[in-house]
């Protein structure tokens, strides 16, 4: 017919993928997400089973991309906030916006669980529940470093941060199982009330005194567009997101730390970290004031890039992640800093960076998956410091900090 528009292929996918999500919104809503059945989703889309599963991989796929597209609550104006908030202020102000999510009094049980975006019943499997714990322990560190930085200033609110979460999530919880139960205000009372209890929080890992020390390079960085700068770059799988507190603690108070988040499965437990993620750093920024913690960045889109350019620097070429070569830049017999100029919050290894010995070599692994671990000191414009394993992000951290001995 003349006039008519022919859509691209990739239009017309697309147009199926919004119309398979828009189907999914009122499934999810009306039957919860055990109830949910792909066959009404597909008659709801008026599309086939098989045009569903073109786009998504399962249920459980669709529900968490479901969840992420549909966030209203993400759009609230930001506030107003004053430049210095005192941690009990700071801690009722993030449990406010948490709690702005929760179901409302005329919501039915699966509404109010897609309006909640509850994750309950979803991942019941052990990977899955691994995945919870480890995307909850960076909530807690992420949350954490907001409060250490308000008055009076702490060295590690960690524990704290773990006893809001914990008191916010069971209510989300208790919001859908016990309508009505408890009252929000007190809820919100009750986290301030937390930041004013005397914790031990300590942190000295056994571990990180037996962690192999970073290599030193000089290679050029050449970043994925909009991702940059001097600092620390640790990549991490969705199952290891626990080690980014040991390169935070480690760095120089000044270092800008980077953690991207990668997965084996980034339609399942990739989508689930950057859904608690990016509603958690929601609630830092309406209730936090800005530049609260800015030297921890979280990195939700461009792990595997970021993953692949370290390879390439390192190697001369990406690789498909399934094994890693080593780099062509040896590393020196250079001392690494020693305990002198490390910060009084950091304890664990003094060894910065690896030395005369190679009985021991630093293991060169690029694989991009729920265990990834790689981490880059990166100076100005190039990489002078890797590591890869468990404790990859504490070595680069302390190696080459402060500008200290062995710096190229």
């Amino acid at each position: 017919m003349a006039g008519m528009v022919r859509l691209t292929r990739a239009q017309q996918q697309a147009r199926t993928r919004s119309a398979v999500l828009d189907a999914a919104v009122e499934e999810f809503a009306e039957h919860g997400y055990a109830d949910a059945k792909i066959d009404r989703i597909a008659a709801r889309a008026d599309l086939t089973r098989g045009a569903v599963y073109s786009n998504f991989a399962g249920k459980r796929s669709l529900y968490l991309a479901v969840l992420l597209d549909h966030a209203p609550w993400h759009a609230a104006a930001a506030l107003d906030l004053p430049e210095v908030i005192p941690v009990t202020a700071a801690a009722e102000g993030f449990a406010r916006a948490w709690l702005e999510r929760l179901p409302l009094a005329g919501d039915t049980a699966a509404g109010g669980r897609l309006r909640s975006r509850s994750v309950a019943g979803v991942f019941d499997d052990e990977p899955g529940r691994a995945a919870l714990a480890q995307i909850t322990k960076l909530e807690a560190l992420l949350l954490a470093r907001a409060l250490e930085a308000c008055p009076p200033v702490a060295r590690r609110r960690v524990r704290l941060a773990e006893l809001m979460l914990t008191l916010l999530h069971g209510a989300d919880h208790l919001a859908g199982t016990a309508p009505g139960f408890g009252d929000l205000f007190d809820l919100t009372r009750a986290c301030g009330h937390l930041a004013g209890i005397p914790l031990t929080d300590e942190w000295d890992p056994p571990h990180l005194a037996f962690v192999p020390p970073a290599e030193r390079c000089d290679a050029p960085w050449t970043p994925p567009d909009g991702v940059g700068g001097d600092g620390l770059l640790v990549i991490l799988g969705t199952a290891r997101l626990g080690a980014a507190e040991e390169a935070v603690r480690a760095a120089a108070p000044d270092d800008q730390v980077t953690v991207a988040v990668v997965s084996s499965d980034p339609a399942e437990t990739g989508a689930l970290a950057r859904l608690r993620l990016t509603d958690l750093t929601v609630c830092l920024r309406r209730s936090f004031p800005v530049g609260v913690a800015s030297t921890l960045h979280i990195e939700l889109d461009d792990g595997p890039s970021l993953a692949a350019a370290v390879e390439a620097a390192l190697t001369g070429s990406p690789s498909d992640h399934t094994t890693g070569s080593p780099p062509h830049h040896p590393a020196d017999a250079v001392p690494g800093p020693r305990s002198a100029s490390m910060p009084e919050h950091s304890t664990g290894s003094r060894r910065g960076l690896s030395g005369g010995s190679t009985s021991t070599p630093v293991r060169r692994d690029f694989s991009v998956g729920d265990e990834t671990e790689i981490a880059v000191r990166i100076r100005g414009g190039r990489i002078v410091a890797w590591a890869s394993g468990r404790g990859a992000g504490h070595a680069v951290a302390v190696a080459l900090r402060d500008g200290g001995a062995g710096q190229p």
